[in-house]
């Protein structure tokens, strides 16, 4: 059963943002020096504050402090609340007329390239020009704390964030046309065996995790994956593709342009599921705040639009195969 908040009007204002200094200084020392108050009344927010929500925001050990779950859940909507605060402050009090509000946006590095950038212009003229400033770290994972919306390829995680996904990612055994015609009529073991294997670095994994995987759903255990490339991104991985040597498994939906004009083929229908996907991860208290809204709204649309264009694309491939 969800419980009711205390409301604005009771919100304990110096007490979160005595725990924010506390969290960001790392100690009471510090963060009492930082903030211009004396130890013992920071002490006494930060036990307020703990009151209110009734649990323990800090473990205080004897080398010094460290969040609980609960710390660490309730510090990023803390920062992000203050740091919005204090950016519109700052811009009244500079400038005649507040400028146009910036978004922070997380989004994997193939994503951005082949969904997001080619469109945001097109966000930019539907929202009345809302600014965005975006950050493409490679790895899966969950989002940095100090963005406001997030694209992140990861497996189903439980977290305070909400979530939509935006599609299951399936992903295709991909070369160029002439290495696919170099080794045909070879079973799929003997094709792998005999072409580079082309890597894409998945976060706390080993470097050949994904086909791995793909071999263990082929039912092909004699393949050595362990050589090849290996590239931060799926985008890097068929760049050198479609240089001529390799063989890579990468997502059909990002990559079905590719396909469909011919410059990359799928040699085998072998896919693999593994279980992730891209996920669009916004903080709950900033689903009211109209560019975040707009900018969800906008990618989930666009998003769903694009299996459509995919669809179009391997049909077309399959009439080229039959003729």
């Amino acid at each position: 059963m969800n419980r009711p908040g205390c409301g604005r009007r009771w919100l304990p204002l110096n007490a979160l943002r005595a725990f924010e200094g506390v969290a960001r200084q790392g100690g009471f020392t510090a963060a009492a020096n930082a903030l211009l108050i004396s130890q013992s009344a920071l002490s006494r927010h930060v036990l307020s504050l703990e009151a209110l929500v009734g649990t323990q925001l800090f473990e205080r050990r004897p080398h010094g402090l460290q969040l609980t779950r609960a710390g660490e859940h309730l510090l990023p909507a803390v920062t992000r609340s203050l740091d919005a605060l204090d950016a519109a402050l700052a811009a009244i009090r500079d400038e005649a007329a507040p400028p146009r509000r910036t978004l922070r946006v997380q989004l994997p590095p193939s994503f951005a390239a082949r969904q997001a950038i080619p469109i945001l212009q097109e966000f930019r003229r539907a929202s009345g020009g809302v600014e965005i400033d975006l950050v493409s770290p490679c790895g899966s994972g969950l989002p940095a704390a100090d963005v406001d919306v997030a694209v992140i390829y990861a497996r189903p995680v439980v977290t305070h964030l909400v979530a939509d996904l935006l599609w299951p990612v399936r992903l295709r055994l991909m070369c160029h046309p002439a290495v696919a015609a170099r080794h045909a009529g070879k079973d799929l073991a003997r094709f792998l065996a005999d072409n580079e294997l082309i890597h894409v670095r998945l976060s706390d994994q080993p470097r050949h995790h994904l086909w791995a995987q793909f071999l263990r759903q082929a039912g092909i255990p004699t393949v050595n994956v362990e050589r090849g490339l290996v590239f931060d991104t799926a985008v890097m991985a068929v760049q050198y593709a479609l240089g001529g040597e390799g063989v890579a498994l990468v997502d059909e939906r990002l990559f079905a342009e590719e396909t469909r004009s011919g410059r990359l083929v799928r040699p085998f229908e072998n896919a693999l599921d593994d279980g992730y996907g891209y996920y669009l991860l916004t903080p709950p208290e900033t689903l009211g705040d109209t560019p975040v809204g707009l900018f969800r709204s906008w990618l989930i649309e666009r998003v769903a639009q694009r299996p459509a264009l995919a669809e179009q694309a391997l049909r077309e491939v399959a009439r080229r195969k039959a003729v």
